[in-house]
Protein backbone atom coordinates (compact mmCIF):
# COMPACT_ATOMS: atom_id res chain seq x y z
CA UNK A 1 0.00 0.00 0.00
CA UNK A 2 1.21 3.52 -0.59
CA UNK A 3 0.96 6.10 2.17
CA UNK A 4 -2.31 7.67 1.09
CA UNK A 5 -3.98 4.28 0.56
CA UNK A 6 -2.77 3.07 3.96
CA UNK A 7 -4.07 6.11 5.83
CA UNK A 8 -7.41 6.10 4.05
CA UNK A 9 -7.84 2.42 4.83
CA UNK A 10 -7.11 3.02 8.51
CA UNK A 11 -9.62 5.86 8.62
CA UNK A 12 -12.23 3.62 6.99
CA UNK A 13 -11.53 0.79 9.45
CA UNK A 14 -10.14 -1.47 6.73
CA UNK A 15 -7.17 -3.84 6.84
CA UNK A 16 -3.73 -2.42 6.15
CA UNK A 17 -0.34 -3.92 5.36
CA UNK A 18 1.12 -2.24 8.47
CA UNK A 19 0.23 0.40 11.05
CA UNK A 20 0.87 3.95 9.75
CA UNK A 21 3.47 6.00 11.61
CA UNK A 22 4.28 9.71 11.78
CA UNK A 23 6.38 12.09 13.83
CA UNK A 24 6.76 15.79 13.24
CA UNK A 25 9.18 18.48 14.31
CA UNK A 26 9.69 22.21 14.26
CA UNK A 27 12.28 23.65 11.89
CA UNK A 28 13.59 26.61 13.93
CA UNK A 29 15.28 29.50 12.13
CA UNK A 30 14.41 27.87 8.80
CA UNK A 31 10.72 28.47 9.58
CA UNK A 32 11.29 32.22 9.09
CA UNK A 33 12.02 31.84 5.38
CA UNK A 34 9.55 30.15 3.02
CA UNK A 35 12.08 28.34 0.83
CA UNK A 36 14.30 27.14 3.69
CA UNK A 37 11.26 26.02 5.64
CA UNK A 38 9.93 24.03 2.70
CA UNK A 39 13.31 22.43 2.01
CA UNK A 40 13.80 21.53 5.68
CA UNK A 41 10.33 19.97 5.86
CA UNK A 42 10.91 17.95 2.69
CA UNK A 43 14.36 16.84 3.91
CA UNK A 44 12.87 15.63 7.20
CA UNK A 45 10.27 13.56 5.35
CA UNK A 46 12.73 12.09 2.87
CA UNK A 47 15.01 11.14 5.74
CA UNK A 48 12.42 9.32 7.86
CA UNK A 49 9.75 8.30 5.34
CA UNK A 50 6.72 8.81 7.59
CA UNK A 51 3.19 8.19 6.35
CA UNK A 52 2.18 11.84 6.36
CA UNK A 53 3.83 15.21 6.78
CA UNK A 54 2.66 17.67 9.40
CA UNK A 55 3.86 21.11 8.34
CA UNK A 56 4.96 22.69 11.62
CA UNK A 57 5.61 26.44 11.43
CA UNK A 58 6.26 28.66 14.43
CA UNK A 59 3.02 29.40 16.28
CA UNK A 60 3.47 33.10 15.54
CA UNK A 61 2.98 32.67 11.78
CA UNK A 62 -0.72 33.49 12.17
CA UNK A 63 -0.08 36.50 14.45
CA UNK A 64 2.89 38.39 13.03
CA UNK A 65 0.66 40.46 10.73
CA UNK A 66 -0.80 42.06 13.86
CA UNK A 67 2.65 42.99 15.14
CA UNK A 68 3.62 39.98 17.28
CA UNK A 69 7.38 39.48 17.62
CA UNK A 70 9.06 36.26 18.73
CA UNK A 71 12.62 35.01 19.06
CA UNK A 72 14.23 31.58 18.95
CA UNK A 73 16.61 30.96 21.85
CA UNK A 74 17.44 27.30 21.36
CA UNK A 75 14.39 25.69 22.93
CA UNK A 76 14.85 21.91 22.44
CA UNK A 77 11.30 21.65 21.13
CA UNK A 78 12.14 24.20 18.42
CA UNK A 79 9.61 26.77 19.60
CA UNK A 80 10.02 30.55 19.70
CA UNK A 81 9.57 32.81 22.75
CA UNK A 82 6.92 35.51 23.10
CA UNK A 83 8.77 38.11 25.18
CA UNK A 84 6.08 40.77 25.34
CA UNK A 85 2.31 40.54 24.85
CA UNK A 86 0.97 42.48 21.89
CA UNK A 87 -2.26 43.25 23.76
CA UNK A 88 -1.40 45.15 26.95
CA UNK A 89 -4.90 46.23 27.98
CA UNK A 90 -8.42 45.27 27.02
CA UNK A 91 -8.97 48.31 24.80
CA UNK A 92 -6.18 47.22 22.46
CA UNK A 93 -8.19 44.24 21.22
CA UNK A 94 -10.02 46.77 19.04
CA UNK A 95 -6.80 47.28 17.05
CA UNK A 96 -7.15 43.84 15.46
CA UNK A 97 -8.66 43.60 12.00
CA UNK A 98 -8.84 41.06 9.19
CA UNK A 99 -5.83 41.07 6.86
CA UNK A 100 -5.06 39.42 3.53
CA UNK A 101 -3.68 35.92 4.27
CA UNK A 102 -1.48 36.17 1.17
CA UNK A 103 0.57 38.87 2.90
CA UNK A 104 3.19 38.65 5.67
CA UNK A 105 4.20 35.43 7.32
CA UNK A 106 0.90 33.74 6.50
CA UNK A 107 1.71 34.42 2.87
CA UNK A 108 5.19 32.96 3.39
CA UNK A 109 3.69 29.77 4.79
CA UNK A 110 1.36 29.52 1.80
CA UNK A 111 4.42 29.76 -0.46
CA UNK A 112 6.09 27.04 1.60
CA UNK A 113 3.03 24.79 1.28
CA UNK A 114 3.15 25.02 -2.50
CA UNK A 115 6.87 24.20 -2.52
CA UNK A 116 6.26 21.27 -0.16
CA UNK A 117 3.50 20.03 -2.44
CA UNK A 118 5.83 20.21 -5.43
CA UNK A 119 8.72 18.56 -3.57
CA UNK A 120 6.99 15.55 -1.98
CA UNK A 121 6.17 12.31 -3.72
CA UNK A 122 2.57 12.25 -4.93
CA UNK A 123 1.40 9.61 -2.44
CA UNK A 124 2.62 11.55 0.63
CA UNK A 125 -0.24 13.46 2.30
CA UNK A 126 0.68 16.71 4.05
CA UNK A 127 -1.36 18.72 6.54
CA UNK A 128 -1.03 22.27 7.82
CA UNK A 129 -0.89 23.19 11.51
CA UNK A 130 -3.74 25.47 12.59
CA UNK A 131 -3.96 26.93 16.08
CA UNK A 132 -7.36 27.38 17.69
CA UNK A 133 -8.66 30.94 18.16
CA UNK A 134 -8.26 30.59 21.92
CA UNK A 135 -4.64 29.49 21.49
CA UNK A 136 -3.97 32.43 19.20
CA UNK A 137 -5.58 34.86 21.65
CA UNK A 138 -3.47 33.49 24.49
CA UNK A 139 -0.33 34.13 22.44
CA UNK A 140 -1.48 37.70 21.82
CA UNK A 141 -2.16 38.68 25.42
CA UNK A 142 -0.75 36.04 27.77
CA UNK A 143 -2.51 33.29 29.68
CA UNK A 144 -3.50 35.16 32.84
CA UNK A 145 -4.72 38.24 31.01
CA UNK A 146 -6.77 36.15 28.58
CA UNK A 147 -8.65 34.55 31.45
CA UNK A 148 -9.22 37.95 33.02
CA UNK A 149 -10.52 39.46 29.78
CA UNK A 150 -12.81 36.49 29.08
CA UNK A 151 -14.35 36.67 32.54
CA UNK A 152 -14.64 40.45 32.75
CA UNK A 153 -15.41 41.26 29.10
CA UNK A 154 -17.07 38.14 27.69
CA UNK A 155 -18.95 39.77 24.81
CA UNK A 156 -15.88 41.63 23.58
CA UNK A 157 -13.80 38.45 23.66
CA UNK A 158 -16.44 36.55 21.71
CA UNK A 159 -16.12 39.20 19.02
CA UNK A 160 -12.34 38.74 19.06
CA UNK A 161 -12.59 34.95 18.86
CA UNK A 162 -14.93 35.34 15.88
CA UNK A 163 -12.50 37.72 14.17
CA UNK A 164 -9.63 35.26 14.68
CA UNK A 165 -11.86 32.44 13.44
CA UNK A 166 -12.72 34.33 10.26
CA UNK A 167 -9.04 35.14 9.68
CA UNK A 168 -8.07 31.50 10.20
CA UNK A 169 -10.68 30.19 7.77
CA UNK A 170 -9.48 32.67 5.14
CA UNK A 171 -5.96 31.30 5.54
CA UNK A 172 -7.18 27.70 5.35
CA UNK A 173 -9.09 28.44 2.14
CA UNK A 174 -5.85 29.67 0.57
CA UNK A 175 -3.90 26.70 1.96
CA UNK A 176 -6.27 24.29 0.24
CA UNK A 177 -4.97 25.56 -3.09
CA UNK A 178 -1.63 23.87 -2.39
CA UNK A 179 -3.26 20.44 -2.07
CA UNK A 180 -3.20 19.90 1.69
CA UNK A 181 -4.98 16.72 2.77
CA UNK A 182 -6.17 18.24 6.03
CA UNK A 183 -5.22 20.34 9.01
CA UNK A 184 -3.58 19.58 12.33
CA UNK A 185 -5.88 21.50 14.65
CA UNK A 186 -4.04 22.33 17.87
CA UNK A 187 -6.18 22.87 20.98
CA UNK A 188 -3.78 24.10 23.62
CA UNK A 189 -6.36 25.19 26.18
CA UNK A 190 -8.79 22.29 26.18
CA UNK A 191 -7.65 21.39 29.69
CA UNK A 192 -9.24 21.47 33.12
CA UNK A 193 -6.05 23.15 34.30
CA UNK A 194 -7.03 26.24 32.29
CA UNK A 195 -10.81 26.42 32.00
CA UNK A 196 -14.02 24.93 33.30
CA UNK A 197 -16.23 22.92 30.96
CA UNK A 198 -18.77 25.75 30.97
CA UNK A 199 -16.13 28.26 29.88
CA UNK A 200 -14.79 25.99 27.17
CA UNK A 201 -18.27 25.39 25.77
CA UNK A 202 -18.92 29.12 25.68
CA UNK A 203 -15.61 30.52 24.48
CA UNK A 204 -14.03 27.73 22.42
CA UNK A 205 -16.35 25.12 20.96
CA UNK A 206 -18.45 27.47 18.74
CA UNK A 207 -15.29 28.75 17.05
CA UNK A 208 -13.53 25.38 16.91
CA UNK A 209 -16.50 23.89 15.11
CA UNK A 210 -16.59 26.69 12.54
CA UNK A 211 -12.98 25.93 11.67
CA UNK A 212 -13.43 22.16 11.63
CA UNK A 213 -16.53 22.48 9.47
CA UNK A 214 -14.55 24.63 7.02
CA UNK A 215 -12.29 21.62 6.31
CA UNK A 216 -15.05 19.03 5.97
CA UNK A 217 -13.99 18.60 2.34
CA UNK A 218 -10.54 17.37 3.44
CA UNK A 219 -9.94 13.76 4.51
CA UNK A 220 -6.96 13.86 6.91
CA UNK A 221 -7.93 16.31 9.64
CA UNK A 222 -6.07 15.64 12.89
CA UNK A 223 -7.28 17.03 16.21
CA UNK A 224 -4.54 17.60 18.81
CA UNK A 225 -5.32 17.91 22.52
CA UNK A 226 -2.29 19.54 24.08
CA UNK A 227 -1.19 19.15 27.68
CA UNK A 228 -2.47 17.38 30.77
CA UNK A 229 -5.98 16.78 32.12
CA UNK A 230 -7.51 17.40 28.72
CA UNK A 231 -11.24 17.76 28.08
CA UNK A 232 -11.45 14.53 26.12
CA UNK A 233 -15.20 14.11 26.48
CA UNK A 234 -15.92 17.62 25.15
CA UNK A 235 -14.23 17.09 21.78
CA UNK A 236 -15.29 13.54 21.02
CA UNK A 237 -17.84 14.80 18.53
CA UNK A 238 -15.53 17.21 16.69
CA UNK A 239 -15.51 16.31 12.97
CA UNK A 240 -11.95 15.02 12.58
CA UNK A 241 -10.51 11.77 11.25
CA UNK A 242 -7.73 11.45 13.85
CA UNK A 243 -7.28 12.41 17.50
CA UNK A 244 -3.81 12.90 18.97
CA UNK A 245 -3.03 13.58 22.63
CA UNK A 246 -0.31 12.97 25.22
CA UNK A 247 -1.65 9.48 25.91
CA UNK A 248 1.48 8.37 27.79
CA UNK A 249 1.42 11.38 30.12
CA UNK A 250 -2.28 11.96 30.79
CA UNK A 251 -5.50 10.01 30.52
CA UNK A 252 -7.13 8.34 28.80
CA UNK A 253 -4.93 5.56 27.49
CA UNK A 254 -5.06 4.63 23.81
CA UNK A 255 -7.36 1.71 24.52
CA UNK A 256 -9.66 3.81 26.69
CA UNK A 257 -9.57 6.63 24.15
CA UNK A 258 -10.79 4.33 21.41
CA UNK A 259 -13.90 3.64 23.45
CA UNK A 260 -14.72 7.36 23.51
CA UNK A 261 -13.35 8.68 20.23
CA UNK A 262 -15.15 7.16 17.21
CA UNK A 263 -12.36 7.49 14.67
CA UNK A 264 -8.57 6.95 14.52
CA UNK A 265 -6.29 7.56 17.51
CA UNK A 266 -2.64 8.61 17.18
CA UNK A 267 0.09 8.27 19.82
CA UNK A 268 1.87 5.58 21.76
CA UNK A 269 5.46 6.87 22.01
CA UNK A 270 6.63 9.12 24.85
CA UNK A 271 8.27 12.14 23.28
CA UNK A 272 10.79 12.88 26.05
CA UNK A 273 11.48 9.73 28.05
CA UNK A 274 11.52 7.38 25.07
CA UNK A 275 12.03 9.32 21.86
CA UNK A 276 14.69 11.72 23.18
CA UNK A 277 16.29 9.91 26.11
CA UNK A 278 15.51 6.32 25.24
CA UNK A 279 17.08 3.79 22.90
CA UNK A 280 15.89 2.13 19.70
CA UNK A 281 15.13 -1.01 21.69
CA UNK A 282 12.88 0.99 24.04
CA UNK A 283 11.07 2.48 21.07
CA UNK A 284 10.49 -0.94 19.52
CA UNK A 285 9.05 -2.22 22.78
CA UNK A 286 6.83 0.81 23.34
CA UNK A 287 5.57 0.60 19.77
CA UNK A 288 4.81 -3.11 20.19
CA UNK A 289 2.91 -2.43 23.41
CA UNK A 290 0.93 0.46 21.93
CA UNK A 291 -0.03 -1.39 18.76
CA UNK A 292 -1.03 -4.44 20.78
CA UNK A 293 -3.20 -2.40 23.14
CA UNK A 294 -5.51 -1.41 20.25
CA UNK A 295 -5.05 -4.59 18.20
CA UNK A 296 -3.44 -2.47 15.51
CA UNK A 297 -6.81 -1.12 14.43
CA UNK A 298 -7.81 2.49 13.68
CA UNK A 299 -4.40 3.56 14.95
CA UNK A 300 -1.45 5.69 13.84
CA UNK A 301 1.78 5.31 15.80
CA UNK A 302 3.00 8.75 16.85
CA UNK A 303 4.01 10.90 19.80
CA UNK A 304 1.89 13.10 22.02
CA UNK A 305 3.33 16.26 20.48
CA UNK A 306 6.27 17.45 18.39
CA UNK A 307 9.45 15.41 18.31
CA UNK A 308 12.04 17.64 20.01
CA UNK A 309 14.77 18.82 17.66
CA UNK A 310 17.32 17.09 19.93
CA UNK A 311 15.82 13.66 19.16
CA UNK A 312 18.59 11.27 18.02
CA UNK A 313 18.48 10.24 14.38
CA UNK A 314 18.56 6.57 15.34
CA UNK A 315 15.52 6.91 17.59
CA UNK A 316 13.40 8.51 14.88
CA UNK A 317 14.52 5.79 12.47
CA UNK A 318 13.62 3.17 15.06
CA UNK A 319 10.14 4.66 15.36
CA UNK A 320 9.70 4.40 11.60
CA UNK A 321 11.11 0.86 11.46
CA UNK A 322 9.07 -0.34 14.44
CA UNK A 323 5.85 -0.61 12.43
CA UNK A 324 7.59 -2.93 9.98
CA UNK A 325 8.93 -5.11 12.80
CA UNK A 326 5.66 -5.30 14.70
Amino acid sequence: MNKKDRLMAVINGEKVDRVPVAAWSHQPIDDQDPERFARATIFYQKTYDFDFVKVTPASSYCLSHWGVETVYRGNPHGTRDYDYPLIKNVSEWENLSIVNPLDGQMGDILKSLQMISDGLERDVPFIQTIFSPMTQARNLVGADELLLHMRCHPELMKEIFQLITDQTIMFIDEAKESGISGIFYALQWASYLNLSEIEYREFAIPYDLQIMNSVSDLWLNVLHLHGDNVMFSLVNEYPAAVLNWHDRDTGPSLKEGQKIWPNVVCGGIRQEETLVRGTPEMIFEEARESIGSVDGKKFILGTGCVAPIVTPYGNLMAMRESVDRV
